[in-house]
């Protein structure tokens, strides 16, 4: 069932794309906001109870749900799995903002291109941080946006769909992530623990996706990139080891030039390769995506297979 519901709430999501900014969305926003005003006492153990009610209690409501939908009909249960999908998964909440970049800079276009980008990565309705930004700054940022945003809105979520088998499972991935987002630049105890957290729960969807990218792209150029950014130890998060295999992958310099540097300085002989990201390498990361995207349903679609046919 997982993986028909999967493939539902997909074709859903391509026809009726759940914008940024829904009704969902901005009502667990403000359940993060009302929990951290009304737990917060200033110290970290505070930001952890806050993290367990909203996760614990909202994973608590979906597993309510789905034991509920599983004793009135099959029907229904798909239809909650559907739903949660639908919520939790899909490429149309990023990939519009990257269409747009790319059209812009296909037309030649580049301070429309500045003003996407500023607005998508940095919620900002003028061109902003991007104002005097090159073509190839325009592209890098872009696409190492695009990585991360595939990982959190598509492999990690549903990573989890395969780790934690039910609903639950994707619903826990992107409640951290937005308590993580929400909560790191608001208050240093709590976002610390969301940090902490979200780190513990992407640590391995990170790592898989990251290999997803290499098999499906440059594998030998990807782990070589991979290694160099491991070896500056858990200093570096999650985005410097994906935006590394991500970037050896396409064969591109994805990382920022101080992160590459430093990459350098720390891993004993670390060199970046790759070509510096240009429009053509917009199509290119489009396209290893969509490889990645199918070599994991393939996959989820193998498992889904070999459950039912050992039952």
């Amino acid at each position: 069932m997982g993986f028909v519901a999967l493939v539902f709430a997909l074709l859903i999501e391509q026809g009726r794309p759940l914008q940024a900014g829904n009704a969902v969305h901005r009502a667990f926003v403000a359940l993060a906001d009302a929990v951290m005003n009304g737990t917060n006492a200033g110290e970290r153990q505070h930001g952890a109870i806050g993290w367990t009610v909203i996760v614990a209690g909202v994973c608590a409501l979906v597993l309510l749900g789905q034991w509920i939908c599983a004793q009135l009909h099959p029907l229904a249960l798909f239809s909650l799995h559907v739903l949660v999908l639908y919520l939790t998964v899909g490429f149309r909440q990023f990939s519009h903002p990257f269409t747009q970049v790319q059209v812009a800079l296909a037309e030649g276009d580049l301070p429309a291109a500045r003003r996407v980008l500023a607005q998508w990565v940095r919620h900002d309705s003028g061109a902003g941080a991007f104002a005097d930004a090159s073509q190839t700054e325009v592209c890098r940022v872009a696409i190492a946006d695009a990585l991360l945003a595939s990982h959190r809105h598509v492999f990690g979520p549903l990573l989890w769909y395969v780790l934690l088998p039910g609903a639950a499972g994707p619903v826990l991935y992107r409640l951290a992530e937005l308590l993580q987002r929400r909560w790191a630049d608001r208050d240093p105890a709590y976002g610390w623990w969301a940090d902490r957290a979200f780190a513990i729960i992407d640590w391995l969807p990170l790592r898989l996706s990251a290999a997803g990218f290499a098999i499906v792209g440059n594998f030998e150029d990807a782990v070589y990139a991979w290694r160099g950014a491991m070896a500056v130890g858990p200093r570096d998060d999650g985005r410097a080891l994906l935006l590394a295999a991500g970037g050896g992958a396409l064969g591109l310099r994805l990382a920022e030039p101080e992160l590459e540097a430093r990459w350098a300085a720390e891993s004993q002989g670390f060199e970046p390769v790759g070509a510096e990201p240009g429009t053509e390498a917009l199509r290119s990361a489009v396209g290893m995506v969509w490889r990645a995207v199918v070599l994991w349903i393939a996959l989820f679609a193998l498992l889904s297979a070999a459950s039912w046919l050992g039952r």
